[in-house]
């Protein structure tokens, strides 16, 4: 019995589905697209000093007129619907593909060993 260990309780993170990798991302909002932008202007002006570019940049934005938020508007814009149309096209791909898959929990290299000991045990029977 020294050896045996209770099992642990499952955590929120083991009950939580796995994220599928090939899921489209949501695109940058116009002002992350901005703030991309001034980044490399703000690192050569304040070298080290990380914590306040959040804050210059929030403040560069609530500044920018809506004529010169517009080019990051309308990037952002062209990013949504690309992420829309790419998200229409996963989300048939997945409906397409459970609909398809009814297979069982094993992996086909459970299934594969099954067949091989089962061809042994018929092999068996025989003599």
């Amino acid at each position: 019995m020294r050896g045996l260990r209770k099992k642990a309780p499952e955590t929120k993170k083991a009950k939580k589905a796995a994220k599928d990798p090939n899921k489209p991302k949501r695109p940058a909002s116009a002002f992350l697209i901005f703030l991309k932008e001034i980044g490399k202007q703000f690192k050569e002006k304040n070298r080290g000093i990380k914590s306040a570019f959040g804050r210059a940049g929030g403040d560069k934005w609530k500044q920018l007129s809506d004529a010169e938020k517009a080019p990051y508007m309308a990037e952002a814009k062209k990013r949504m619907a690309e992420f829309k149309k790419n998200k229409d096209a996963y989300n048939r791909r997945v409906a397409a593909g459970s609909a398809e898959e009814v297979e069982s929990d094993k992996s086909t290299s459970e299934v594969d060993e099954e067949e091989e000991s089962g061809e042994e045990e018929e092999d068996g029977d025989d003599d």
